[in-house]
């Protein structure tokens, strides 16, 4: 097949290898490959198919996390925001969040001082600042119960988070790295000074798009694993087990939009938690999220409970005059977080920050990642490099801060600008659609339309502006192998695909494998 899966030479000795393709296993790769390292990264299912591509699709501070005093992991945080939007413009943008103020919430002076910290704790940045408003002005208020009055709006910032994890990985493909998805790591043992590293194709994931040998070798391996991170440490052979997490999960359900508007709420609750809703898809309201102890049975495969349903809907129902009930969800999702284990019993309360560990004191050596979040991962990458570079000799500066993500070079006019000239290009791609493959690709739309001149020479039309041509290209760069990885994680087609969609790609995907 084509770039990105070339074949894997069993005598090569790799720099690092990355066990784990969630957000912070492809922005360690990302970051390592564009320093000249020689990088495989090995991924048991698809890229962003667990807690990555479960978040609340946000890139934010943590306004909360003020709460818990946390302001080194809020400062970071809001800085990383910034640059996010800079190098990955056609998948982050900005957003506005209302801030209602209920009676027996938090009281305004608190509120007050904390968004005044959360503007100004990072320094300067682009995005307004916060201030007090009056919700029955219908700008801000419009869709609220009518008791409500006071509130406040700030800034912060929206993502694709499963987007975010295949154009990292994409870009460590172009610097040289090679990225194994279908594929399990099951054992490495220390060498001499090398890793040897037990690998498996996982029979439960489609098959890889190359042959998988049953080991490689590296210098050094950082284990991304995680809800699996914990775990995975008893298949390296003389890894230091001094670090735990905590899996706490966390749902959200989409339903019919309840509000007009294109702006967020962020709802406190009786319980000290609050919960978004954010617009979704054009025509839906994502809300979200709960926080539950879990088990590790829960990691694969974590479902909603109907408890955490009622809890969301009432969350809602207690803002809005739209009311929400359980039959009304069209759409949920749940995603297990690996939080660093910091003793704090209340799930809400446990640290989202990151935490690195060593697991050796000599060579070859081995990396843990423990926690972290959505908006720091590429800070993360950062740290984890620095940390490594003592056993990667030739590794380079660190380079990611400005430099945009796949497709983010949109040119004059930001991404209103390069959408117009989209347009003027294809005419023929009806508006939806091209706004939806905009945001998605940014400039390498051109790779998947590039100079066809009608609909129809895009091949097989499989329905909601999903082609043929987009699905190969999906294929050819960006690992995906069956329908489920294009309609959830590469796209949210699902979410509108007619009940035949997924089964006429599952057809194409096996057709063509």
């Amino acid at each position: 097949m084509t770039a990105p899966y070339p074949d894997l030479d069993p005598d090569q000795v790799y720099d690092l290898l990355v066990i784990g393709g969630g957000i912070n296993g492809v922005g360690i790769a990302r970051d390592a490959a564009g320093r000249g390292l020689r990088v495989l990264l090995v991924e048991r299912d698809d890229l962003a198919s667990h807690t990555s591509s479960a978040s609340t699709k946000l890139i934010h501070g943590g306004l909360r996390y003020l709460e818990y005093y946390e302001f080194r992991l809020v400062r970071e945080s809001l800085q990383e925001r910034e640059r996010l939007i800079h190098i990955a413009p056609h998948i982050s943008w900005p957003l506005r969040f209302v801030l209602p103020q209920p009676k027996g919430g938090r009281p305004g002076w608190m509120i007050r001082i904390g968004l005044w910290l959360y503007d100004h704790i990072a320094g300067r940045h682009s995005l307004p600042g916060s201030h007090g408003v009056n919700l029955h002005e219908p700008r801000w208020g419009e869709g609220l119960k009518p008791g409500l009055s006071k509130g406040f709006v700030y800034s912060d910032a929206w993502v694709d988070d499963a987007r975010l994890v295949v154009l990292n990985a994409i870009d460590a493909a172009t610097r040289g790295a090679t990225i194994l998805t279908g594929t399990a790591v099951t054992a490495a043992e220390p060498l001499g000074d090398v890793w040897e590293v037990v690998l498996e194709p996982n029979a439960d994931a489609p098959k890889p798009a190359i042959a998988v040998p049953s080991t490689v070798r590296a210098r050094a391996v950082v284990n991304a694993a995680g809800p699996w991170v914990a775990s995975m440490l008893g298949s390296l052979s003389g890894a230091k087990r001094d670090g735990g997490i905590k899996l706490v999960k966390g749902s959200h359900i989409v339903v019919p939009q309840i509000y007009p508007g294109d702006h967020a709420f962020i709802l406190q609750q009786d319980d000290g938690r609050i919960v978004f809703t954010i617009p979704y898809e054009g025509r839906f309201t994502l809300v979200g999220t709960t926080d539950v102890a879990v088990g590790e049975e829960e990691r694969a495969r974590p479902k909603i409970s109907a408890e955490e349903i009622d809890y969301l809907c009432a969350a809602s129902n207690r803002y809005f005059e739209r009311q929400i009930a359980p039959d009304q969800v069209i759409w949920t999702y749940s995603g297990v977080r690996p939080l660093f284990d910091d003793g704090q019993e209340d799930a809400k309360a446990v640290t989202r920050d990151y935490v690195l560990k060593l697991g050796r004191n000599q060579v070859p050596q081995l990396l843990s990642v423990f926690g972290g979040k959505l908006t720091t991962y590429r800070r993360l990458a950062e740290h984890a490099l620095d940390d490594l570079k003592p056993w990667l000799a030739g590794s380079g500066p660190a380079w990611t801060d400005t430099s945009p993500l796949p497709g983010g070079d949109l040119g004059a006019g930001g991404f209103d600008g390069f959408l117009e000239r989209a347009r003027a290009r294809w005419p023929f791609v009806p508006e939806q659609t091209l706004e939806r493959m905009a945001h998605a690709y940014g400039t390498r739309i051109a790779m998947i339309l590039g100079d066809v001149q009608g609909w129809q020479d895009l091949g097989t039309d499989f329905g909601g502006g999903l082609t043929e041509a987009e699905v190969r290209y999906l294929q050819a760069h960006e690992w995906a192998r069956c329908a489920e990885d294009v309609l959830w994680r590469r796209s949210k087609l699902g979410l509108t695909a007619a009940p035949d969609m997924a089964e006429k790609l599952a057809h194409w995907f096996k057709a063509t494998v």
